[in-house]
């Protein structure tokens, strides 16, 4: 919830604020009349190199020539480069001879660099001009004078970052002052670059040159295009296919000040305003293996529960209890499937946090409603934005400032407005803040037994700027008009070089100052440390404040969702990507969106279904929801001032809804692997084309389509207006979801055209799977009951071919997602056809708590079998199939659309369907068949 606001970027008086805060700003930036020069300076040159004990090495450079442009430069810097692992390669560049800030390595646990030398002086050991560090996969090479640093794939030689400027270059060497830092890397123009967020990218998945890339956490809307939006991500996945091979690496640089990234298309530029060069490059070489190298070193994401795969309803503007017992009820007539009941901060008392509203939620009424929701397996979820109510009689801000817990200015608690007026800000840094957070969680679920926290406005959002006071004599705010326009008496605040740094980033999309409508950059955190520099921590830290306080509540798995974000919030958190529009663009931009928070490691994340605001079409919010039933994390979320938008506010979406979350409950076994996968692997939930089929360029660009894991592909209608939609299928075998008789093969890719009317979206399955599905039903902890069906998908009548999948079970309320516990089942699942003989088969690890639970397979369809053939001798475990048994071998003639080649044959297939089986999950089994020629 925030900005509530048609589409502008800000209000009338926030953009008047912003006007006179830009005209005060004493320093004028590089796009304005001073001109500083495209290349700043003549860089460093390396005086000395050197082996540290870790086995990497440490180097010591001095500046080569001193000039002032965005302050003095820093003459000392030291260099330690390391190859961590085998393909994690380590770049620091700091001041060799002053501490500097760092992301603090108590959130994102890692190797410490080298101390800093007390004596600057030429080592005993000689440099030489050019020198090499290899790795197993990357290798380091450096030119001492300027210097300049290059990372190559020792594979096949090709240079992946190259630091040197020539005089032809666009960009200058490297620059490290103590608020502007610059470094660039040439790049080869055929490479495709994805990442470097958070943004809202009218262009698509790929990194477009010229856009503008800046990261700074802000809270504007994301309708905004090329801005920094809620999160900061500055890590960027290249993919390039050299001589028909595919290549993909990624490079992060692990720096929480605010930076402009300018992308060129032959070269890519960071300027920060502070803080080191701390670079990680992953060597791949597929785009699965950087994703999960970069989880691994950033933290694997966070194991989810169950019902948090089902689909979640939430709005602004649930004024009571009654409201929300009827959106419930709604749902169940409308059939519907919910797992998830959300509130905004309706249910507060006065917007303050911990608190509910005595009169519109009273607790015995409220406890009541969640026993009834609680007995069926639904979950109920709120609010809590960061912003403590300045309030003598509220007993959260009495024990914070008990505590000293919030962050400080001029040595009194930062005073800033949200939602329930004055409001001071924990500092999540600080020790004594996560234990006081951890116990007001706790005091709140002995309150409200909630299921999961739904932390906003984190990043952190202020309604006004600088240094404000308590307005003496009148009310703030008001209570009636929008709650968002500031009521503070505040000032602004230039007279530090922290309020006013020398470079200014492009901050909201127009260089707006870096205290805008947010904590003011010179207010000072937990040991000195200053909002300047911790400013996009913010929502990273209460996110793990947040997980260690639920998880202390009964030992359940947490659930958290989070707008504001960093690198490693996967680990602790969900993300949804914040307030967008009912609009068709802004269902396209999802898209995007949400496949690259996959690549920052945060694969939980979805849209508001519909858009927040204002209120979508009938037609789009039909169209909305076959794209957000196959979300990571799906939700429908409207604001206080739009008309509802339940699903069954309109029959016609009602019945999509019903058809699309219907597959998506019935694919929830799928989900909840991928779910897993994710947590051991870091691979993505939901994928861009080209993770599956890198060597096939015609998908690096592909953002209209999405996977689901490696081969269930969704081809949404994002236009208006359209009954069909033309899709790209890259080469293989495509069987239809929702009619297995229909399939579509081609040898090097085709372009289909497909029937989409209103209630029909397409989902496609890819040759060589095994999918488990369930029977899906209203709710997730019901239809997790139901029998499984496996579906088998063999390349199109090929007589020889394999197939593959998985299956993960668990008590999905245990904090761990593991195996080993007895408390978990992994399955994997195998089929092969051979020289006419099906076989499909299992094998089970830890089969016990699958077993306890009951489940177990009823069917069996195979799809792409060889139309010629006709099943026969069937046998389970061995045994033949007798006719009195209770199962069921039926065969249906599918339909192949292929290309054309000249004096080919059309391929004929078979579906061949086997129900009434009774394999229990938990144990292995293996049923075979031939497909004889037909008399």
């Amino acid at each position: 919830m925030v900005s509530p606001t048609p589409p502008p970027l800000l209000t009338l008086s926030s953009l008047l604020l912003l006007v006179l805060l830009l005209c005060s700003s004493s320093v004028v930036n590089s796009s304005s009349k001073s001109n500083p020069p495209t290349k700043i300076g003549e860089g460093y040159r390396l005086i000395s190199i050197e082996e540290s004990p870790d086995g990497g090495l440490v180097g010591h450079l001095v500046v080569i020539k001193k000039n002032n442009v965005y302050g003095p430069d820093i003459p000392h810097l030291q260099l330690f480069v390391k190859h961590e692992t085998q393909d994690r390669l380590r770049v620091h560049i700091t001041d060799a001879q002053k501490q500097r800030w760092e992301v603090p390595y108590s959130l994102l646990p890692r190797e410490q660099p080298p101390p800093l030398k007390q004596t600057i002086g030429r080592s005993r050991k000689s440099p030489i001009t050019v020198s090499e560090y290899s790795g197993s996969e990357l290798i380091f090479s450096y030119t001492s004078d300027p210097f300049g640093f290059a990372v190559k794939r020792k594979s096949n030689g090709q240079t992946l970052f190259n630091s040197s400027s020539d005089k032809s270059d666009p960009f200058g060497n490297l620059v490290f002052k103590d608020q502007y830092l610059e470094i660039s890397t040439k790049l080869p123009k055929d490479a495709s670059l994805y990442g470097l967020g958070e943004n809202t990218q009218p262009h698509g998945i790929k990194l477009y040159p010229n856009d503008p890339y800046t990261l700074y956490t802000t809270d504007i809307s994301a309708i905004n295009l090329n801005a920094d939006l809620y999160g900061s991500h500055p890590v960027y996945m290249d993919l390039r296919n050299v001589g028909g091979k595919p290549y993909a690496h990624s490079v992060l640089l692990l720096n929480s000040n605010g930076m402009d990234v300018f992308y060129r298309g032959t070269s890519l530029t960071y300027k920060v305003i502070g803080g080191v060069f701390d670079f990680y490059f992953f060597a791949g070489p597929t785009p699965l293996g950087v994703v999960d190298q970069y989880t691994s070193f950033i933290g694997r994401p966070a194991p989810m529960p169950y019902w948090s795969l089902g689909f979640h309803q939430c709005r602004w503007g649930y004024h009571n209890l009654s409201v929300v017992e009827d959106v419930v009820e709604n749902y169940q007539k409308a059939k519907i499937p919910l797992d998830v009941i959300w509130n905004d901060d309706d249910h507060t008392d006065g917007k303050k946090d911990f608190t509910l509203n005595p009169t519109n939620y009273p607790r015995p009424k409220l406890l009541a409603f969640l026993d009834k929701i609680h007995s069926i397996g639904m979950k109920y979820v709120v609010i809590i934005d960061p912003g403590i109510a300045v309030n003598t009689s509220y007993g959260v801000y009495q024990r914070g400032i008990a505590d000293d817990v919030f962050i400080k200015y001029e040595g009194e608690p930062y005073l800033a407005q949200v939602w329930p007026g004055a409001v001071n800000f924990p500092d999540f840094l600080n020790p004594k803040t996560v234990s006081w957070w951890g116990d007001e969680i706790h005091r709140f679920h002995e309150l409200v037994p909630v299921d999961g926290l739904w932390i906003d406005m984190n990043e952190a959002s202020n309604f006004c700027s600088g240094k404000c006071k308590i307005p003496k004599g009148k009310q703030c705010p008001t209570g009636t008009g929008p709650g968002w326009v500031c009521c503070l008496d505040c000032k602004n605040i230039t007279k530090t070089r922290w309020d006013d740094p020398p470079y200014k980033i492009n901050a909201s999309g127009l260089q707006a100052p870096v205290g805008f409508k947010t904590i003011a950059t010179s207010a000072v955190h937990y040991n000195g440390v200053l909002e300047y520099d911790a400013h996009s921590l913010y929502g990273f830290s209460q996110s793990i404040a947040t997980h260690k306080g639920l998880q202390g509540l009964e030992g359940k798995r947490p659930f958290i969702l989070s707008r504001s974000t960093y690198v490693g919030s996967g680990h602790y958190a969900a993300h949804w990507t914040g307030d967008n529009q009912g609009t068709w663009e802004n269902l396209r931009y999802s898209i995007s969106t949400m496949l690259n928070f996959g690549i920052f490691g945060v694969p939980m994340v979805g849209s508001d279904i519909c858009g927040f605001y204002p209120q979508p079409t009938e037609e789009l919010c039909n169209r909305w929801i076959e794209v957000g039933a196959f979300y990571p994390f799906s939700r429908d979320h409207a604001n206080y001032y739009s008309p509802r938008q339940e699903l069954y506010q309109w029959e016609s979406v009602a019945e999509s809804a019903r058809n699309a979350l219907g597959m998506r409950y019935k694919l929830l076994p799928y989900l909840y692997t991928l779910n897993y996968e994710a947590h051991i692997s870091g691979a993505p939930i939901a994928r861009p084309l080209f993770f599956s089929f890198p060597t096939y360029t015609e998908v690096y660009g592909l953002s209209t389509q999405f996977l689901l894991g490696s081969s269930l592909m969704v081809s949404p209608v994002l236009e208006q207006g359209k009954s069909e939609v033309t899709a790209l299928f890259p080469p293989g075998s495509w069987y239809s979801l929702f009619d297995m008789t229909q399939t579509i093969t081609s040898k090097g890719g085709i372009n289909v055209t497909l029937d989409a009317p209103l209630h029909v979206v397409n989902v496609h399955l890819y040759q060589n799977t095994i999918l488990p599905m369930q029977q899906g039903g209203m709710i997730s902890k019901e239809a997790r009951k139901t029998p499984f069906s496996l579906i088998v998908t063999f390349p199109a009548g090929v007589p020889d071919g394999e197939a593959k999948g998985s299956l993960f079970i668990d008590d999905d309320e245990l904090p761990e997602m593991k195996l080993g516990n007895g408390y978990s089942t992994y399955i994997d699942f195998y089929a092969t056809i051979n020289k006419g003989t099906v076989k499909v088969w299992s094998e089970v690890q830890e089969g016990k708590f699958a077993l306890a639970q009951g489940l177990y397979i009823e069917k069996v369809t195979v799809l792409g079998l060889d139309g010629s053939g006709q099943a026969s001798a069937l046998e389970v475990d061995g045994k033949p199939v007798m006719g009195a048994s209770n199962i069921e071998l039926s065969t249906t003639k599918q339909n192949v659309l292929e290309e054309q080649e000249d004096g080919g044959n059309k391929v004929k297939t078979l579906m061949v369907e086997i129900k009434g089986l009774s394999f229990a999950v938990g144990k292995n089994f293996a049923i075979t068949w031939n497909m004889g020629i037909k008399s």
